[in-house]
Order: C-alpha cells, then sequence, then structure tokens
C-alpha cells in the first residue's frame, strides 16, 4: 500500500515518518528547503529519536491513501495537484474549517480527520515528536465507511492511536473553537499557551471568543461546553507554542482565516456577532500586514 503526505511539515513528515516505521511505502510531498532537506533524511527527535531515508517530491503521485497536511490557505492548490494524480482516499488532518469541502471539489474520495499529536519542525528535515495525542477519522455525512476503516486500520498499524468516528465535523468544529481562543492570542501577545489561562485578562478575551463559539455550534445543534475545554487544552499544553505564534514568529502566513474567520462566517450565518473572533481576526489579520 502507497501512502502519500501532501504537506511534508512538520505534522506531515511525523506522521509519514511513523508509517514508514510500520512498513509501508511513502511518499513525502514537500517544498523548497524542506524538500531539500529530506532528499538527505529525515530525523525525528523527542517522543521516538531515528533518523529515516525517505522517498520525497514536489509533485504528488499516484496513492492508496494520501494525507492532506498542508496549510488550511494551501488547500485549494493542493487539492487542484491531487486532481490530477489517482490520489486514493484523501484524508485531511488540518488546522480550521473547509478543507474538506476545498478537497471534494477536486479528489473522489474525502474524509475529515482531527489529530492531537505534537510536532515541530526544529529544522529543515528535523521534527520533533511533541507530544502523543490522538487521531479521529469519520465521513462529513456521519455515516461509518470502509474508507474510514481502511485509513485508521493503517494508522493503527503504525502505532498511532486512531478511531473511525461518526461526529468528525462536531470534532473539526470544537478544536477550531479552542485554537480560536488559544493561537490567536498567543500570536499577538507572544506568549505559550498557558499564559491564556494563568494571565487574567488574557482568559477574559479567551472566554469571550469560546463562548461565541459555543452560541455558533449550538445553532449548529451541537452542545459543546468550549470555555472548560480551551481551559483544559490550554494547561495541558500549557509550555506549547501555538502554530499561529510560530507562523507570526517566521514571518509567514497564519490559518486564522480559517479558524476565527470561519466563526465569524458561520455566525453571520446565524445572526450571530463574534465580535470577539472579528476582533482577534483582525488584529492577526493586521500583524500579517504589518511585519
Amino acid at each position: 500500500m502507497r501512502v502519500q503526505i501532501m504537506g511534508a511539515g512538520a505534522l506531515g513528515s511525523l506522521i509519514g515518518a511513523l508509517i514508514q516505521l510500520a512498513g509501508y511505502e511513502v511518499i513525502f510531498v514537500a517544498r523548497g528547503k524542506q524538500l531539500s532537506a529530506l532528499k538527505k533524511g529525515l530525523r525525528v527527535s523527542g517522543l521516538k529519536e531515528f533518523e529515516l531515508s525517505v522517498y520525497c517530491t514536489a509533485e504528488p503521485e499516484d496513492a492508496d491513501i494520501t494525507f492532506v497536511t498542508v496549510k488550511a490557505y494551501d488547500t485549494e492548490n493542493a487539492a487542484k495537484k491531487l486532481a490530477k494524480v489517482d490520489a486514493g482516499i484523501v484524508c485531511s488532518l488540518q488546522n480550521g474549517v473547509g478543507n474538506e469541502e476545498i478537497l471534494a471539489k477536486y479528489c473522489r474520495k474525502v474524509l475529515g480527520g482531527v489529530t492531537t499529536y505534537g510536532a515541530n519542525l526544529k529544522d529543515y528535515g528535523h521534527v520533533v515528536y511533541a507530544g502523543e495525542g490522538y487521531t479521529y477519522i469519520g465521513e462529513m455525512d456521519g455515516s461509518i465507511s470502509k474508507e474510514g476503516e481502511v485509513v485508521v486500520d493503517v494508522l493503527k498499524n503504525s502505532g498511532i492511536r486512531a478511531e473511525v468516528v461518526e461526529d468528525i465535523e462536531f470534532r473539526i468544529w470544537a478544536k477550531a473553537i479552542v485554537n480560536a481562543a488559544i493561537n490567536p492570542i498567543t500570536a499577538i501577545c507572544r506568549v505559550r499557551n498557558g499564559e491564556v489561562v494563568r494571565n487574567p485578562y488574557l482568559w477574559e478575551v479567551a472566554k469571550a471568543t469560546a463562548e461565541e463559539g459555543r452560541e455558533v455550534m449550538a445553532k449548529m445543534g451541537y452542545e459543546f461546553d468550549a470555555v472548560s475545554e480551551v481551559r483544559r487544552v490550554a494547561e495541558m499544553t500549557a509550555e506549547n507554542r501555538s502554530s499561529m505564534l510560530q507562523d507570526l514568529e517566521r514571518g509567514k502566513r497564519t490559518e486564522v482565516e480559517f479558524i476565527n474567520g470561519a466563526i465569524v462566517k458561520k455566525g453571520e450565518e446565524f445572526g450571530i456577532d463574534c465580535a470577539t473572533n472579528r476582533t482577534l481576526l483582525n488584529l492577526v489579520r493586521g500583524v500579517e500586514i504589518g511585519r
């Protein structure tokens, strides 16, 4: 079985490495300095320590399963490239809302996915395995499919904790709302995740952001204690530097449009004014433009 990683950055490289270690054939699709580094080999440190010789390329190829791990703003471009090959079962493991819908416009079979595995790119070609989490895979219509079970079997065989679920849409939105209350605050204030809870001023903003997300999910028919979940995640990942903070520090574009932006947009559909999410969205936009 050929497994493809579309976007071999930190998370993609970690997932691909674990799958290759299990004996599967893996294609790492990357670009720029990461592609050049991977041609010399992939190093993983942290919870596991090993080095691999990997097959990497700039363009996708035919595969049985393709995990999409590009940044949300690159999803459309990635999907167009995947449409030119037989990508097999395409499964998003990305941040934000709307990736699956974009992929489905170009790819034959698309699954939704959420993962809490932690990976950081220490250097090009060097990934830090920062945390073992859980990965959920499912059909966007809530059904349980053979394709979902195939993907989860590959992940489980690779030592990755994974499960097929019927509520992947809920999980995607829940993760986005938690990210919306942590990532922009840490990025703007240049602090680690734990400060969102420890600092009373930041916690007031985080609570307001989460509460707006809870209202949106309630209109979608989902019950979600967003404030409690934001506190739990921020405390559990207290020493982590959010991906949005890392993006701004590196002068890169963030995924804020697919996180806070998606909440604001969905809120408008329901007549909910997500003012705090909108403010954070505009602040991050401002930092991106002004850097």
